[in-house]
């Protein structure tokens, strides 16, 4: 972070100093909402949670090095006292990314696929210069500037995750830090039920499009109609990505390996390079080529851009994380998140990685899809049922329309209680637990050595935990 006196940062916020705190106190960063992750000259910004107050723990934040607490209400500390702690962190924010003018803003929207394309756009642009980029999905109002006050006078590069919720989030995360690049990935059913539709998600997603300057770059997902339509939204220049013909940065002669592994040609206007991606799953294709598209355009060789794409090892957990136990169960945790269209690329993945195995799956009723979630869920069950797997966990509550879409495409003769069954054989074994760790239990006598596991659902379900716990994590 840049450094800012305790009296800047007031000005900055419209806030005023309270607890004895001395205007002159430098804060050096870095701004943190968790007490746990103060370091000396932090400052910490306090936020009532859904089971703790960050405002309780002001103290000790302060006791651990901070040099205040941005806060909504006195504290027994030197604080900056606001009447919004989040507004007054994107003032903050705001800020410190107009005192950068060397620092070239990317932003990353899309319905999936956002953090992976993040980190390996980081990657990229670390070959440039030094880059900050979000930990895990910090990728909303909170989040967004907390990564952007990151930022120092060395920055050259940011690359920030953008998600929306609602229309009018990706603009106002966007006029935070202006971007000069803006990569749209997709336009899927993630959030339906808050949009209303696919068309309403592509209008939000195009938000970071519309705030790119004319001198600016869209790179947009030229097999995504919704988002090959955005080129209309800007004056910036526009470059398309993905397997079309037409598209300036493509992947050409796409072969999996035996754990679904992508190997692609890379081609750009200049050149051609071989990629190998030890990420996994097909679909991590598209985010190659997203990141590859933005890396071009701000100057990187094909050949370099291979080379970093085909190195780069997943950053953020729980997304198609691919373990061996000792035994030989290869367990896919990609829990972070799901919506249907990130659950058919997972299954598409089981299906390659487990051929010629027995598969299991634990999976959950899918969120945000509005009056289309039974319709949706039904499909996700049918999609499942459907999968040739030995075994079905479905965890969670409103799991009817995932049960009756796979009890209705599994093959006759499976269902509960059915033994799980050989490599060769198509009954499905399927049966719903409550929670995260009545899924682990129950898979604890179906699991065998060679067996593949994929664990997926809403992050509100926390099916990280199953995978942790088939691993061998602590209770």
């Amino acid at each position: 972070m840049i450094p800012l006196p305790l009296a800047r940062i007031a000005e900055l916020t419209s806030g005023a100093l309270a607890g004895m705190a001395d205007p002159r106190a430098v804060v050096r960063g870095p701004v943190v909402i968790d007490s746990r992750q103060v370091e000396p000259g932090s400052l910490f910004a306090a936020f009532p949670g859904a089971r703790v107050d960050g405002h309780d723990y002001a103290a000790q934040a302060v006791r651990s090095g901070a040099v205040a607490v941005l806060a909504s209400r006195p504290v027994e500390a030197p604080a900056v006292i606001v009447p919004d702690v989040a507004a007054a962190l994107a003032a903050l924010a705001t800020a410190v990314a107009g005192s950068l003018p060397e620092a070239t803003v990317i932003g990353v929207t899309g319905s999936a696929g956002k953090t992976s394309t993040k980190d390996l756009l980081a990657r990229l642009m670390g070959r440039i210069g030094p880059t900050i980029a979000p930990v895990n999905s910090f990728n909303n109002e909170i989040g967004h500037p907390l990564t952007v006050l990151k930022a120092d006078h060395e920055t050259r590069y940011m690359v920030l995750e953008l998600s929306a919720r609602e229309a009018g989030h990706i603009g106002y995360l966007a006029r935070i830090a202006p971007p000069a690049i803006g990569v749209v990935l997709n336009v899927g059913t993630a959030h339906l039920g808050v949009f209303g539709g696919k068309e309403a998600i592509a209008k939000a997603k195009g938000e970071l499009i519309e705030a790119l300057p004319a001198t600016g770059c869209a790179i947009l997902n030229a097999d995504d109609p919704l988002v090959r339509e955005m080129a209309a939204r800007t004056d910036a220049r526009v470059t398309l990505f993905g397997r079309s013909p037409d598209a300036a940065i493509r992947a050409e002669e796409i072969v999996l390996d035996e754990r679904g592994r992508a190997s692609f040609l890379l081609r750009a206007p200049s050149g051609a390079a071989h990629v190998k991606l030890r990420l996994y799953g097909e679909h991590a294709v598209d985010n190659a080529l997203a990141a590859a598209a933005a890396g071009y355009e701000l100057g990187l060789p094909v050949a370099t851009i291979a080379e970093e794409l085909s190195e780069a090892e997943p950053r953020s957990r729980w997304r198609m994380e691919v373990t061996e136990r000792p035994d030989g169960v290869t367990v896919i945790n990609d829990a972070y998140n799901a919506n249907p269209d990130s659950m058919r690329a997972a299954f598409k993945s089981l299906g390659v990685l487990g051929s010629g195995r027995r598969r299991f799956a634990v999976i959950a009723a899918l969120r945000e899809l509005g009056e289309d979630s039974a319709a949706l869920n039904e499909e996700l069950g049918r999609l499942a049922g459907s999968a040739g797997l030995a075994g079905l966990v479905v965890a969670g509550p409103d799991a009817g329309p995932v049960l009756q879409g796979a009890f209705e495409a599994a093959a006759p003769g499976s269902g509960a209680g059915a033994p799980p069954g050989a490599a060769d054989r198509q009954d499905t074994r399927i049966v719903h637990v409550a929670d995260a760790e009545a899924a682990a239990a129950e898979l604890a006598g179906w699991l065998a050595p060679g067996d593949v596991l994929l664990v997926k659902g809403p992050r509100a379900m926390g099916l990280e935990r199953t995978a942790e716990l088939v691993l061998g994590g602590a209770r």
